[in-house]
């Protein structure tokens, strides 16, 4: 199929240009000031196009959970978050359906899915989102979520003894499972592509760390993992192993081009020499880091060190949204309190690159997406500037980055096919979304027999000692 988009807004450097684009099959066939009007017509008058954008790092089955869970720092959060674990492979396929949808409607084409999964439905709750991101039709990268120790063990010990309980899996079945998940699903010519992404150092032993990058050789997949989101983290890993957790993953030989970090809080400045020699990605995840009081990442210094630097929602029940232009404007203007060097602050422009081109660049397709250019897959966005929320008119890529952005999004295609026409989902029923998603949960603090801060048993167990090792008792400074 053939269609011609007349007359729309590209950037062009720190300028723009009127252009006409042609999309023959899934690939971007011409660009130019005027294209003979063949196939498909589109009117792009004022309307923007750029490459489609990458939420890098998000948990979709978090959806359940999105403003449920009270202000704790993540080891606590998590606690909470472990206690409401999903049962319904069901839920898992309506809260991917979710994720896809609002990621399209915020700019983005392609989603890094870190997937829990259900315990003992571990299978099943890919095959969940794998469905529903071929119904919806966005690019997707499904990275299912795994480990080999127990929660306590994510917590430093700080010189105490501690009875912490075995994993539910080792390492090597946990690597069967992989496997068996890859050799299932992993179908990147269809759009589908699964990721060794063991959960990060604080949960994973070296095994099953080793393993998840022999599995992503064998396969050929991106690696995906988090990276020293909080302090406890950073301790834990130097109490375990003596190292920075960049060291260890180097010497475990896990970083690389197509490895993407989520967080990347607590670095040092060796520790980002690293990730730039290894041209490994950091994931930026500003709301859910100032959510759960993680921290601020160095962005400006991994940008300056020569760090591909891409965007994530993290998951919606720590963000508490998959709106992927609000990450990016967060993303962008908050570390301008950082640096008093105005000069190193991200422009608009610059936080549309990282967000589309850093973002694909993270896992391995750089050479085929993120930018405007022919011959390259059409995984594209444009924008309806007439929006009340893009004017007056002034810097399309400003107002888009540093406003608010809603009902914005006129148009998109996944490899060249439509899924967003006139602001609207086309490929999936997203009302009746709405009504599934409602009818599948519940409001809470309705009953009044219950205690309005009803903490989890893993939260009761794990916050006096957390407590203690992060300072916050009498006694333990």
């Amino acid at each position: 199929m053939i269609t011609t988009i007349q007359q729309v807004l590209i950037p062009n450097g720190d300028r723009y240009q009127t252009v006409d684009v042609r999309l023959e099959g899934e690939k971007i066939g011409a660009i130019a000031p005027r294209l003979e009007a063949k196939g498909h017509l589109i009117n792009g008058r004022n309307k923007l196009l750029l490459p489609g954008f990458v939420n890098a790092h998000t948990h979709s089955s978090e959806m359940w959970s999105r403003g449920a869970i009270a202000p704790l720092p993540l080891e606590l959060w998590l606690a909470e978050l472990y206690d409401q674990t999903l049962t319904d492979p069901e839920q898992v396929y309506l809260s991917a359906l979710g994720t896809a949808v609002e990621t399209l409607l915020s700019g983005g084409t392609t989603v890094v899915d870190h997937l829990s999964l259900i315990p003992g439905q571990e299978e099943a709750s890919v095959a969940a989102v794998v469905r529903a991101y071929r119904e919806v039709g966005i690019r997707a990268y499904v990275g299912p979520l795994v480990y080999d120790f127990s929660l306590p063990a994510g917590v430093p010990s700080r010189g105490r003894v501690r009875d912490i309980p075995p994993g539910e899996q080792t390492a090597s079945e946990v690597l069967e499972l992989l496997e068996r998940i890859v050799e299932a699903y992993h179908r990147p010519e269809d759009g589908i592509s699964i990721m060794a992404a063991p959960t990060g150092l604080q949960l994973c032993s070296t095994d099953l760390v080793e393993g998840c990058r022999d599995l992503s050789d064998r396969y050929s997949l991106c690696r995906h993992t988090h990276l020293l989101e909080t302090k406890a983290q950073q301790m834990l890993v130097q109490e375990k192993y003596g190292c920075s957790a960049v060291e260890l993953f180097n010497k475990l030989g896990f970083l690389g081009d197509r490895t993407s970090l989520a967080h990347g809080v607590w670095l040092s400045d060796t520790d980002i020499d690293l990730l730039a020699s290894t041209q490994s990605t950091v994931v930026h995840n500003p709301l859910s880091n100032l959510r759960l009081g993680s921290g601020i990442a160095p962005i400006l210094r991994y940008r300056q060190a020569g760090v591909n630097v891409s965007f994530g929602c993290d998951g919606a029940a720590s963000n508490d949204s998959q709106d992927l232009l609000e990450a990016i404007k967060i993303g962008s203007i908050l570390h301008n309190i950082t640096d008093a060097e105005y000069q190193n602050w991200i422009r608009p422009i610059e936080s549309v690159q990282m967000a589309a081109l850093g973002g694909v660049t993270g896992l391995g397709m750089a050479d085929q997406l993120g930018t405007l250019d022919a011959g390259k897959t059409a995984d594209l966005v444009m924008y309806d500037l007439t929006s009340l929320s893009l004017l007056p008119r002034t810097d399309p890529i400003g107002l888009l980055v540093l406003g608010r952005p809603t009902n914005a999004i006129h148009s998109a295609w996944v490899n060249g096919k439509s899924v967003v026409v006139d602001g609207h989902v086309t490929t999936v029923d997203v009302k009746e979304l709405r009504q599934r998603l409602f009818e599948h949960s519940q409001w809470n603090r309705l009953d009044e027999s219950l205690p309005l801060d009803s903490a989890s048993l893993w939260r009761r167990e794990t916050e006096p000692h957390y407590r203690y090792v992060m300072g916050l008792t009498k006694g333990s400074q």
